[in-house]
């Protein structure tokens, strides 16, 4: 953390939250942008996350107020794809590898098992963090497709692309969480 920051917020607590929206403002806003699909919901989540962080009482007692901010921010976007329809991974991972798995049966499942709570966490964040290594566009067709539930042809008018490029780029991701994530199923299934 800048040291004049931690200068500053100690002579004045509303000025906490000026200098940290200046210091961070626009890295958390481009961190927030890249993982969501429109500017109005990265708005939404920086704004969830400044008054989390106003309601704050001690702010001085973080230990760095940037990792808090970015991982609220995680927080934040985890929360807003786990909102939208879930992802079907019964029709993500067809084929000879097929996974037998719903996101849907994984998160809306609350047995009160404290391992399964952690399960899902880890779970969620592989794929967002899967998700994150795809191309833009690849990840911009499977978001789409699987968390919005626009059909392809609707993400080929929408993007004017041709609707056999719009299904090669569904594949190429598909199979690439397939992969990453396959690793996961296998530890469910044992």
């Amino acid at each position: 953390m800048n040291e004049g920051i931690i200068i500053n917020m100690a002579e004045n607590p509303r000025n906490e939250i000026v200098q940290a929206v200046k210091h961070y403002g626009k890295k958390l806003f481009g961190f927030v942008r890249g993982r969501v699909n429109s500017r109005e919901d990265a708005e939404d989540i920086l704004q969830d996350v400044w008054y989390q962080f106003s309601n704050i009482s001690d702010i001085g007692s973080l230990e760095s107020i940037s990792g808090w901010l970015f991982q609220v921010a995680r927080n934040k976007i985890t929360d807003l794809y786990r909102r939208q329809k879930p992802v079907s991974l019964d029709t993500t991972f067809e084929g000879d590898e097929a996974i037998n798995l719903n996101l849907e049966s994984i998160f809306s499942s609350d047995n009160g098992n404290p391992e399964w709570k952690i399960f899902q966490e880890v779970f969620w964040e592989e794929l967002m963090h899967a998700l994150d290594e795809l191309p833009e566009k690849q990840r911009q067709v499977f978001m789409l497709n699987e968390l919005e539930d626009f059909t392809l042809q609707e993400i080929a008018d929408q993007t004017g692309e041709n609707l056999k490029t719009i299904i090669s780029r569904k594949g190429y991701a598909v199979k690439h969480l397939r992969n990453r994530l396959s690793y996961l199923y296998n530890e469910l299934n044992h």
